[in-house]
């Protein structure tokens, strides 16, 4: 939020200065307490690929394939951020922009996977819904059309972090660098706030 309002209000003002310049500020700060709050995940991390293992039997043998492949992409991610944000600080003595490289591709490869996942639950999803439409059981059409809406509402929220991942990735590659402070803010709030609610309908359902 701090990204895409200082973006709005700097314009084409570089650099930055004055309240536009404040909020970017802090989204560089928060941005920095994120990366060292994720030095702690590696565990959970790791736990949720171990509970996973290679998926569950009866689930599509390509949705599982998909999903411990992310995982495994996810779990190197840590390591390498971990390694990139050490050297930043000189705690060891490498060239940091080479793994925050890595860990970024890492990063982008995992989203590019779950969106490729989604993608094959929903087509799954379609032919469920054909299927309920035949035998007309409303409650499971409404369970079906849930899911449909959770997984359209991942691949959106991916596409967005994976449009970002690839801004943050070296220039030449894609649209590498080139996306300006605002719609990096843009993307990220979007990805932010479908994750907020995805997180509340859980809690809800849950409950």
């Amino acid at each position: 939020g701090c990204q895409l309002a200082g973006g709005t209000l700097a314009g084409p003002q570089t650099p930055p200065s004055g309240l536009p310049g404040a909020l970017l500020a802090v989204s560089a700060q928060l941005s920095a307490c994120r990366t060292i709050l994720r030095l702690f995940d590696d565990v959970a991390m790791l736990s949720h690929s171990c509970s996973y293992g290679l998926g569950p039997e009866d689930e599509d043998a390509l949705v599982r394939a998909l999903s411990v492949l992310c995982n495994l992409a996810n779990q190197l991610y840590y390591p390498c951020e971990h390694l990139a944000w050490a050297a930043d600080v000189g705690i060891v003595r490498v060239r940091s922009q080479r793994w925050w490289t890595l860990s970024t591709a890492f990063w982008a490869f995992a989203l590019l996977l779950s969106i490729l996942r989604s993608l094959r639950v929903l087509f799954q999803l379609r032919g469920k819904l054909r299927q309920h439409k035949c035998t007309s059981l409303a409650r499971n059409r409404k369970e079906v059309k849930a899911q449909v809406k959770a997984e359209v509402l991942s691949i959106l929220a991916d596409a967005a972090d994976l449009s970002n991942a690839i801004h943050w990735l070296p220039p030449g590659f894609l649209w590498a660098g080139r996306f300006p402070p605002w719609l990096v803010g843009l993307l990220g709030t979007v990805s932010s706030l479908i994750g907020i609610y995805q997180a509340l309908r859980r809690g809800n359902s849950e409950a």
